[in-house]
């Protein structure tokens, strides 16, 4: 009887040890649930009314002129005109840039958290009330805090803010005739500051172009000893600095070199400066029209009809965006010389590029170049067409 009883006592306390067990594995999670720290609210909203009444919460992009441009949370991006907001609040830093500040002044401007209404832009102070006040009228952007010190206020270096495009296309062909065709290059602007929507102070633009081709015939069919070779080899390379007077005015300093083997131009060389102006420049479209005094040097594959002129370029180009995210780009000039007439040149080029994925798109690209006195033998006009794959660095 006594061995039962231990039999018995030892069965109740591995009953009871299973039981404890049974209970730690079962309140474990929900001791630690418990534990756990509350989800955080979700971080507040800057809030727009509008004039009839109706709100939108979401984020403050920026403010550009009369529009301002907001992520709204159920209406996605939209531009709002001043005209029709009653209120902005935001909870993020914005700096307020005033019409015709000069940059060194944009620069100090110190951003906060800010309400517009109708009437003026104010910047929440410290203790949650309003502080200094900006007329709208007087307001010419109002951008987030760190676009502001990126962009603006940050001294870029020569390597950063550089935009444009890189393109390449190429055909091949393989049977009696053989050979192929190679076309590459890029074009690059660097505006300064960075800021597109911001009065520039300069801009840097870099342009490279090359079209290579070589077509093989064979001896027998050219009528000759040995293979017969076709090449084309065009080459445009230039450079411009642009310094701003004021919006839409500049001076300007260019260089250009050029190779065209089909009208016998071994090498151009241009250096010269001038003045351009924007005529117009926004969303749609821009036109911008230059004028210099340069000299050239026009080095052909016979050295005895070199040249060294004095000259002019005077020169238009033109963008516009098209639907579907497209965009035309056409550029043409006219290069007279003074001490000699008849060695004056001319050139055009137009674009239409396409969005295929991202930043890469399909290009379609012609080029014309004339040059009124070439070597013996060599047509005046030079003409192609290209067309390949573009992709976009911004």
């Amino acid at each position: 009887m006594g061995y039962n009883m231990i039999a018995h006592g030892k069965d109740l306390e591995r009953r009871v040890v299973r039981l404890v067990a049974l209970l730690v594995l079962v309140s474990g999670p929900v001791v630690v649930a418990a534990q756990a720290p509350p989800a955080p609210p979700p971080a507040p909203k800057d809030l727009l009314v509008f004039t009839n009444g109706d709100q939108l919460s979401g984020t403050l992009e920026r403010s550009v002129g009369d529009n301002v441009l907001f992520k709204s949370d159920m209406a996605g991006e939209i531009t709002v005109p001043l005209a029709k907001i009653k209120e902005l609040r935001t909870q993020g830093a914005f700096a307020i840039l005033k019409h015709n500040d000069p940059v060194a002044v944009s620069r100090k401007v110190v951003p906060g958290k800010i309400v517009l209404n109708s009437t003026e832009v104010s910047v929440v102070a410290n203790d949650g009330g309003t502080g200094a006040s900006v007329p709208v009228k007087d307001v010419a952007y109002l951008i987030d805090a760190e676009t502001f010190n990126r962009d603006l206020v940050h001294a870029i270096s020569p390597w950063e803010g550089w935009g444009g495009t890189v393109n390449l296309g190429t055909n091949f062909s393989q049977s009696t005739i053989h050979g192929g065709s190679l076309t590459g290059g890029f074009a690059l602007v660097r505006q300064v500051p960075v800021l597109t929507y911001f009065r520039a102070r300069n801009r840097t633009i870099l342009n490279f172009q090359e079209n290579y081709g070589v077509l093989t015939t064979p001896a027998a069919l050219a009528g000759t000893t040995t293979d017969s070779q076709s090449k084309t080899s065009i080459m445009h390379a230039d450079a411009e600095r642009d310094e701003y007077f004021t919006k839409t005015f500049y001076a300007l300093a260019i260089t250009s070199f050029d190779h065209n083997y089909s009208q016998s131009m071994d090498l151009q060389q241009i250096y010269g400066g001038g003045f351009g102006w924007t005529a117009f420049n926004n969303g749609k479209h821009q036109l911008d029209i230059k004028a210099d005094v340069h000299y050239e040097k026009q080095q052909l594959f016979d050295r005895s009809l070199d040249q060294n002129l004095i000259g002019s370029t005077f020169s238009e180009s033109y963008r516009r965006s098209l639907p579907l995210r497209m965009t035309f780009t056409e550029q043409a000039s006219v290069l007279p010389a003074y001490n000699n007439f008849h060695a004056f040149s001319a050139s055009g080029t137009s674009s239409l590029v396409a969005p295929l994925f991202h930043r890469l798109s399909m290009n379609v690209t012609t080029t014309d170049s004339f040059i009124n006195n070439p070597s013996p033998g060599y047509q005046k006009n030079s003409f192609t067409f290209t067309t390949g794959l573009t992709y976009s660095l911004r």
